[in-house]
């Protein structure tokens, strides 16, 4: 499966993209175990709290397009420096913030300005320009766990963090760590890789790019499946607790049920990269959403045991942002690999749209009908969509690109 990765150099490209991602990962998805220690030290509001984390999650998405942009323009290596210094100054901070709007400033943006940046689009986007093309997409694949691998680690350590040394100290510690990332920034992008060639004579610019992509069915088509791939991981991070309590288990199988995601996610990632070179990626990304709503349905028609959550757990994180790689993939076709991390970003932009609206609505339905029962089948209706929506996407090339791979 690695055997495309065998190469020193490609290995230390991939696993640095993928050791960036697990930090700025990992600390983006521990924010919401801060909620209730905040809550209680300064008397802010849960309300409060969650709006400064909502503002957040879409800041995440819509600087993603822009950090890719000004990658492509000026380089990753500036952008990322930037990215991971923000990300440390939003988490540094924070514990001096005693209201609301200094929190949304704190983790709302800066965090999370920060953690965008240092994420998909900019990250797979630099990789790509030095690994081979036969590497990408098991590299993709690899980088992409990382993030999942984050998510496990962070998620025990900074709870007990928390218990240890207090919130605060919690969020220092997060602060070090991401400082701590810099020199990984180095091994990613190389010597002399800091920033792109000049379009040659003929060569698309960064603007008649983003129009040409603007212009495309099969691009629109894959904004729409990625849109619903935000909704529906976005309603499941946020309410999966709240339907865990509805059912009248503890705790206890949410935690396990998130945990159990996030390595599940590891296998599936690795795996979609690994698809990648053997499949059109529209029939992986196609066969990853059918099997959400085909898992959906098993759910509402299944007890509502803590086994039962397990499972659907495991089966939910095998694709849970496995779609990641065969997204990217397919921008790379289409456009070619020399503005990957604009056009990648765009996309991403789309999925944290369909995420707050997964999170949000999700909120709406357990107020207004004290369950999810009209989310889960929205849900599984949209992944239904997904996949169909897939299917038209024409993964040949748009127009002829000539890309510079740069041999590690």
């Amino acid at each position: 499966m690695f055997y495309s990765l065998r190469h020193p150099g490609v290995m230390a490209v991939t696993l640095a993209a993928a050791g960036i991602l697990m930090v700025t990962m990992g600390i983006r998805q521990t924010f919401g175990l801060f909620v209730s220690p905040i809550n209680a030290s300064t008397g802010m509001s849960i309300a409060t709290i969650s709006l400064a984390m909502a503002i957040g999650q879409f800041t995440w998405g819509a600087i993603q397009p822009v950090a890719g942009a000004v990658a492509d323009r000026y380089g990753s290596q500036r952008v990322l420096v930037v990215g991971l210094l923000i990300l440390a100054l939003g988490c540094a901070v924070a514990p001096f913030m005693n209201e609301g709007f200094g929190l949304t400033i704190a983790l709302g943006l800066l965090a999370s300005i920060g953690s965008g940046i240092g994420s998909f689009s900019v990250l797979i986007g630099a990789a790509t320009a030095r690994l081979p093309a036969e590497s990408r997409g098991t590299a993709s694949g690899v980088i992409n766990a990382g993030g999942s691998f984050g998510q496990f680690v962070f998620a025990p350590v900074v709870q007990k963090l928390i218990q240890a040394v207090g919130w605060m100290g919690a969020l220092w510690a997060m602060a070090l760590v991401a400082l701590a990332t810099l020199p990984l920034i180095g091994r990613l992008v190389g010597k002399g890789g800091t920033a792109p060639a000049p379009p040659a004579l003929g060569e698309q610019r960064l603007g008649e790019a983003v129009r040409t992509a603007s212009r495309d069915r099969s691009y629109w088509l894959l904004h729409l499946g990625f849109f619903t791939c935000g909704f529906h991981i976005a309603f499941l991070v946020t309410h999966l607790p709240g339907e865990v309590d509805l059912c009248g288990l503890p705790p206890s199988v949410a935690s396990w049920s998130l945990a159990i995601i996030g390595l599940a996610n590891i296998v599936g990632s690795i795996y979609a990269g690994n698809c990648i070179s053997k499949y059109r990626s529209k029939y992986i990304l196609a066969a990853m959403y059918g099997s959400r709503a085909l898992l959906i349905a098993w759910y509402l028609m299944m007890p509502r045991t803590e086994w039962v959550f397990y499972i659907f757990a495991a089966g939910l994180g095998f694709t849970w942002l496995a779609t990641v790689p065969p997204t990217a993939a397919v921008v790379g076709k289409l456009f070619g690999t020399r503005y990957l991390a604009t056009l990648f970003g765009l996309t991403l932009f789309s999925h944290q749209l369909g995420g707050f609206l997964g999170a949000w609505l999700g909120g709406l339905a357990i107020t207004h009908f004290g369950d999810f029962m009209w989310m889960w089948y929205a849900d599984m209706a949209l992944a239904a969509f997904a996949a169909l929506v897939n299917l038209p996407i024409k993964e040949g090339p748009v127009a002829r690109h000539r890309s510079v791979t740069v041999n590690p």
